[in-house]
C-alpha cells in the first residue's frame, strides 16, 4: 500500500492533468507502464483512473530517479506544475495531503552555466519533496494517528467530538487554514469535556472547570506529574498551554498561516491519541 493517502494522490492527479495534455499522459502511463488502463475518454476519467491504481496497487514506475512506487512517481510529476497550475484549487489540496502525510515542498536553486564568460548563469527553481519528521520514530504517522483517534471517538460515541475533528479535517483539506483552526479549538475543547463528562464531572458548563476536574480525580486523569495540569495555575501546564496555542491574538511576522494550520493539526492529534488511550484504558 502507498504511503500517500486517497487526499494526495487524487490532487496530484488532478494536477498533472491540468498541465499535461492527453499525449503527454499517454507517454507518461507508458513509461509507468500502466498504459491502456487508464480511462481516456476524458481529464476527469483519466484522473480517476490513475489515482485509484496509485491508491489500490502496488506498483513500481521508471523515473528520471530510479523506480518508485507509482504513487511518488505520480506526485513527483505533480510538483512539476506551472505557476497557473498552482494558483488553483487542486494545487492547495496536493500541499495539503502531502503535509498531512508528513511531507513539505522546499524550493530548490541550482546555478546553470551561462553561453558566455561575461554573462551570468541561469538560477532554476525546482521544488523538492521533503520529509517534514524522520520517517523511522514511532507514534509521528499522522494518518495512523487521525485513525485511531477516530476510532476511539466512535467507540465512546462522541458525536459532538467526532463532527468538530470532521470539519477540520475536511477544511484543512480544503486549505482554509483559519477554519481548520477553529475546528481544531473546538475538537479539543470538547473531547475533553466528554471525556470529563464520561467520569462523573456534573457541576457548571464550564470548560475550565472540567479541565480542572480531570486532574483532581483519584487517581488523576490529567497528571501534575508530567505537568499536564497543577493546581497552581501559576506552574507550567501543557493542557492549558496547548489551549492558550489554540487561540493566538492575530498573526506572527515569519510563521504562514499554512505551517501555523499544519501544526496545529499534528500537535493536536497527537494529543488526542494520548488522552484517548488513556481514556480507553481508564473505562471498564
Amino acid at each position: 500500500m502507498t504511503k500517500f493517502n486517497r487526499l494526495t494522490l487524487v490532487a496530484a492527479a488532478e494536477v498533472v492533468a491540468d498541465f499535461k495534455s492527453h499525449s503527454d499522459m499517454d507517454v507518461l502511463e507508458v513509461q509507468w507502464g500502466i498504459d491502456g488502463r487508464c480511462d481516456a475518454s476524458s481529464k476527469a476519467g483519466r484522473v480517476a483512473s490513475l489515482a485509484k491504481i496509485a491508491i489500490e496497487e502496488d506498483i513500481e514506475a521508471f523515473t528520471e530517479h530510479g523506480p518508485v512506487p507509482l504513487g511518488r512517481a505520480l506526485i513527483e510529476t505533480a510538483i512539476q506544475a506551472p505557476p497557473k497550475t498552482k494558483a488553483k484549487p487542486e494545487w492547495t489540496r496536493l500541499v495539503a495531503g502531502l503535509r498531512f502525510d508528513g511531507f513539505e515542498l522546499v524550493e530548490d536553486q541550482t546555478d546553470g552555466e551561462s553561453d558566455f564568460s561575461w554573462q551570468s548563469g541561469r538560477t532554476s527553481t525546482s521544488l523538492n519533496l521533503v520529509r517534514m519528521l524522520p520517517a523511522d520514530i514511532p507514534e509521528l504517522d499522522f494518518r495512523e494517528a487521525e485513525s485511531e483517534v477516530m476510532l476511539l471517538i466512535d467507540r465512546y460515541c462522541l458525536t459532538v467530538t467526532k463532527g468538530h475533528l470532521k470539519q477540520a479535517l475536511s477544511a484543512f483539506g480544503r486549505g482554509e487554514w483559519a477554519s481548520a483552526n477553529g475546528a481544531l479549538r473546538n475538537f479539543y475543547e470538547s473531547y475533553l469535556n466528554e471525556i470529563a463528562e464520561r467520569l462523573g464531572y456534573s457541576g457548571p458548563q464550564d470548560s475550565k472547570l472540567k479541565r480542572d476536574f480531570l486532574g483532581q480525580l483519584n487517581p488523576p486523569f490529567l497528571l501534575s506529574d508530567y505537568n499536564e495540569w497543577n493546581v497552581n495555575n501559576q506552574k507550567p501546564q501543557y493542557i492549558q498551554g496547548l489551549m492558550s496555542r489554540m487561540h493566538p491574538h492575530g498573526g506572527h511576522p515569519g510563521l504562514s498561516e499554512e505551517e501555523d494550520a499544519t501544526f496545529r493539526l499534528q500537535i493536536n492529534l497527537v494529543t488526542a491519541r494520548l488522552l484517548l488511550r488513556r481514556f480507553d484504558q481508564r473505562v471498564p
